[in-house]
């Protein structure tokens, strides 16, 4: 495969108070792993966002340390044994914490994703499902409805949007033609860019039905993005 694999892990781990914290680590292995780090995506409904972040942030160290070897079973050992003082950590230099990263997405300046999905069966539970993804990882933009076609635009850090990619190549957030549930296999990665400074920053994320293509491109133009609209667009349409 040219894209490398994708898998899954669920680890239970004793937490600061003894309690038990279920995380769900997502590691995507690119075709040149173990000479390229791996993405990993942190969920758990024990701990906030920020702190999956940490637990994330505190794994690519680890990554670091194994490179050019094997990684994945040391980095997941590693978090076993360390959770509780990532999440101690996380609470005593939150602060100090939001300082930095305010710093780096600065330097990596925001990213912008324009994606076209083929359909939604389940529409209104795959709707919901991108709500909640684009709040959990910062992101704004629109979720766009026109006739048949159907947009995803998302503005944020370039590591969230990448988080976000991942989730959506590899959740089940669709059912297929007889009603089970399935992975998103028709989505199409129209345009990945640094957002430049005659793009209007969205402030929001929010899911909009368009009756006609000249509204849609409006949505567009305000934002900014006549060009975005003109080349990716009315090909869908064809």
């Amino acid at each position: 495969e040219t894209h490398g694999i994708t898998f899954r892990i669920q680890i239970s781990v004793k937490e600061l108070l003894d309690t038990d914290v279920l995380l769900k680590l997502l590691f995507h292995l690119p075709v040149n792993y173990p000479s390229t780090l791996p993405d990993i995506s942190v969920n758990s409904d024990q701990l906030t966002r920020a702190q999956c972040m940490d637990v994330k942030d505190k794994l690519l160290e680890q990554a670091k340390k194994h490179l050019s070897e094997p990684m994945v079973h040391d980095l997941i050992l590693w978090i076993q044994q360390h959770l509780k003082y990532v999440i101690k950590q996380s609470a005593t230099v939150c602060n100090e914490k939001t300082t930095l990263s305010k710093g780096t997405s600065t330097e990596d300046g925001i990213w912008m994703l324009l994606l076209h999905l083929d359909h939604m069966r389940a529409k209104a539970k795959y709707v919901k499902t991108v709500e909640k993804w684009a709040s959990d990882l910062r992101l704004t933009g629109r979720l766009m409805f026109m006739g048949k076609i159907i947009l995803i635009l998302l503005q944020g850090d370039r590591s969230n949007i990448k988080e976000y990619l991942i989730l959506q190549k590899t959740s089940k957030v669709d059912v297929d033609s007889s009603g089970k549930k399935c992975k998103e296999k028709m989505i199409s990665v129209l345009c990945e860019t640094k957002v430049q400074s005659q793009h209007k920053r969205f402030q929001t994320f929010e899911v909009k039905e368009y009756s006609t293509l000249d509204e849609l491109q409006k949505e567009f133009e305000t934002a900014g993005l006549t060009t975005l609209f003109s080349e990716f667009v009315p090909p869908l349409l064809k």
